[in-house]
């Protein structure tokens, strides 16, 4: 067949393809790869002095005592919405 067709590569392109390949390592490989790189990570991490883990944990604690709070009002507004526009039976 012709390479002149519109949708069909070249022998150089195909052949070139092919040639930028490397093989695949084995599972094994890729295994102990993957384990050299996490403990390659592990040591990047930085682990907080006593303070900055206090600081954190108010901060962490005051955010949520304040999304408790928003949810509770929105609750009390939603209740008082629904008794209004339906009302209780008695």
């Amino acid at each position: 067949m012709s390479s002149d067709v519109y949708g069909e590569p070249g022998d150089d392109i195909v052949a070139a393809s092919k040639t930028g390949r490397a093989k695949k390592p084995n599972i094994f490989a890729r295994i102990a790869l993957f384990i050299r790189q996490v403990f390659a990570e592990l040591r990047k991490v930085i682990t907080p002095t006593r303070q900055e883990l206090v600081k954190f944990t108010l901060v962490v604690l005051a955010f949520v005592v304040i999304m408790m709070g928003i949810v509770y009002g929105l609750d009390l507004l939603f209740a008082l919405v629904v008794n209004a526009v339906f009302g209780i039976p008695r």
